[in-house]
């Protein structure tokens, strides 16, 4: 079943065993840490609200009771149950026969998410059964020069993420299937190649473009993938932990 909005899913996961850096911050969840005087789970709340793209906006959580003071107050703000892992709680929604596409995918961390990054990403996204937003190193570099992140090398550049996906069919499941097997090992992009089985894969790093490795890919797996290249780079830019938060917070204020 198809809507014509993207119905937005935000993980919150909360960790059973608590949280160093929410702890840090005085808060139960990572997601309540406070960012520019507040919650950050309320930032990309308000973006995915204020998007024309989007329709309704399902939290993914284990403590929604932490959390559902943070948001805006909004009628298409709802909880839903997150799983011990992304991987198996994205799975049990696309399982679902009740779930309706398109859906966009995003974090608690995406601070600096805007509307106009969302319909960046949804614009290039249509069409897809798989689509991963990505940032290109030299992009990111030219704003934020000496900025760490983790990078996959290809022909013509090297991507990083931008914690934005859309699904845009049930066939998505066959893509994160692969995800719950090497959810461990996720930010190790060769190990994911790997696990899917691409012959030669240095070769197909070094010789390949980001198209070609995302079609071999989606060819693999029976899917449609698009990978988008986000016009502004700063959609790369999570909190996962201080330096990020201070990151994120100096660029708010240059944006104020």
């Amino acid at each position: 079943m198809t809507s014509g909005k993207y119905t937005a899913l935000l993980l919150a996961g909360v960790r059973p065993g608590g949280d160093s850096f929410a702890a840090g911050h005085g808060v139960s969840a990572k997601a309540l840490i406070p960012v520019a005087g507040e919650p950050m789970i309320a930032r990309p709340v308000r973006a995915l609200l204020a998007s024309a793209q989007i329709g309704d906006v399902r939290i993914l959580t284990q403590r929604p009771d932490l959390l559902k003071d943070a948001v805006p107050a909004d009628r298409r703000v709802s909880f839903g149950e997150s799983g011990a892992t992304i991987a198996a709680t994205l799975e049990a929604i696309l399982a679902n026969p009740a779930t309706t596409y398109p859906l966009l995918i995003t974090t608690a961390d995406h601070v600096l998410l805007d509307p106009a990054m969302i319909a960046d990403f949804c614009g290039k996204a249509g069409g897809a059964d798989l689509a991963v937003g990505v940032v290109e190193r030299r992009a990111l570099m030219a704003r934020l020069p000496g900025t760490r992140r983790t990078w996959i090398s290809l022909k013509g550049g090297a991507y990083s993420g931008a914690n934005l996906f859309a699904f845009g069919s049930p066939k998505a499941a066959k893509a994160v299937a692969l995800w719950r097997a090497v959810e461990q090992d996720r930010k190790k992009g060769w190990k994911l190649l790997a696990a899917l089985g691409l012959p030669g894969l240095l070769g197909i790093l070094r010789l390949r473009g980001l198209d070609e490795v995302v079609g071999a890919i989606g060819k693999r797996l029976g899917v449609r993938a698009y990978a988008v290249v986000m016009a502004d780079p700063i959609a790369a830019v999570d909190v996962d932990k201080p330096a990020d938060l201070a990151l994120a917070e100096a660029l708010l204020g240059d944006a104020a």
